[in-house]
């Protein structure tokens, strides 16, 4: 098996995180609905899907990365979209069984897919227990009727809670999502609606401030004066208080929109922040897969049809597989590294980069207090520096 940096740099330094391993992302492109705010690769299809097809796209595009990166320990799986919980549990099963063929999957790998809590998709919970899944994560959103339908979300308050507490009695962990910064939205109303959130948390929360993203519905609604966001203040009231609330109930953040209890952070995310080696199928997916061409950056055919099309015709879907040079690591390693609250090691920098992180401007952002050195010498950004992130990082990487 070939070494990830991180697995390189793990193995020199005793108190490094483990080396994330091996991960495999899969995209099931298709949703109900397009909800306003959403800017992923989601389509919404009038006719029913191929499922029968697309499973055996799925399986080629796999047989093809494992042909780029053989002999891999597969240490989690992610069913991404769109709208995952769609899916027939029997296709989930044959991507999984594909997966265990092309390489070796881990006893233990982490195996999550991603559902919306409508009654009709929680009724699938059971399959996708029964076809390996052993991680859920649900797309929860708001607990109030108003603010998910302003979100254009297709489920109910009472519908999201039922399936969360689905997923608890099914799954050995689960995972769910929240909005935050909705129009309307102050401190203290969010302060009431996570605390009532976390009564039903199990080791696992991800909590997204609603940010604006270009080409979607909420972005049209802004230009037009139709939709009021929380201002600079009220956006920074309202990340400290999350991160306030999670900690006291046990669930730190362990990067800027992930919280956990300690064991529960998921595995597959680990991956890509902690710059491991994954690789991406499905429609619109990307990947990074370290080859003897170097470390590969990958995309696929982000149309379903065309990918459909593309992967029948060529064995695989790609529109892009590239060796990033040592730079390009280097900025995507601090880029995902900066997120984490363990931060990132400037040798493993160096082991990737062949140079140091400029101490000049280390120093001057730790003498700000937007970045700190922990006594492993560990690279962190603050509490201060956390809501600034994209900030920090562009300055640390120039």
């Amino acid at each position: 098996m070939i070494r990830s940096v991180t697995a390189l740099a793990a193995s020199t330094d005793a108190g490094a995180p483990p080396d994330p391993g091996f991960g495999v992302y899969v995209h099931w492109p298709f949703c109900l609905s397009k909800c306003p705010y959403c800017d992923f690769n989601s389509h919404v299809r009038g006719a029913a899907i191929d499922e029968e097809r697309y499973l055996a796209a799925f399986r080629a595009e796999i047989a093809h990365r494992a042909a780029l990166a053989p002999g891999r320990d597969v240490r989690s799986v992610f069913f991404g979209g769109g709208t995952p919980s769609l899916m027939d549990p029997q296709t989930v099963q044959g991507v999984i069984d594909a997966i265990g063929a092309a390489w070796r999957l881990d006893p233990e790998a982490e195996i999550t897919l991603e559902a919306n809590p409508t009654s009709v998709e929680a009724e699938r919970f059971r399959g996708y227990r029964s076809a390996g899944v052993n991680r859920l994560s649900i797309g929860v959103q708001a607990l109030n009727d108003p603010d998910l339908k302003a979100l254009g979300r297709k489920h109910t308050a009472a519908e999201a809670l039922a399936a969360v507490k689905l997923a608890a009695s099914l799954f050995p962990r689960f995972s769910f999502d929240l909005i935050y910064g909705r129009p309307g939205q102050g401190a203290a109303k969010w302060r009431r609606e996570l605390a009532e959130a976390l009564d039903y948390a199990g080791d696992h929360v991800s909590l997204y401030q609603l940010t604006i993203e270009p080409d979607t519905i909420f972005e049209r609604l802004r230009a037009a004066g139709k939709l009021e966001l929380p201002d600079e203040d009220l956006s920074l009231a309202l990340f400290e208080t999350t991160r306030e609330v999670t900690e006291a109930r046990g669930l730190p953040a362990y990067e800027v929109s992930n919280h956990a209890r300690p064991g529960g952070e998921s595995r597959h995310n680990l991956i890509y922040w902690r710059y491991g080696e994954y690789a991406g199928v499905g429609p619109g997916a990307h990947g990074r897969l370290v080859t003897p061409k170097g470390r590969l950056a990958q995309e696929t055919e982000r149309h379903p049809e065309m990918w459909l099309t593309q992967v029948e015709s060529e064995g695989h879907g790609l529109v892009e597989s590239v060796a990033l040079s040592r730079e390009e690591q280097g900025d995507e390693f601090l880029l995902m590294g900066l997120r984490l609250s363990e931060g990132v090691d400037p040798r493993a920098f160096e082991k990737l980069t062949g140079r140091d992180i400029d101490p000049a401007r280390v120093e001057s952002l730790i003498e700000d207090g937007f970045l700190e050195r922990d006594e492993r010498g560990r690279i962190r950004v603050t509490a201060m520096g956390a809501p600034l992130l994209d900030t920090v990082v562009a300055d640390v990487a120039a």
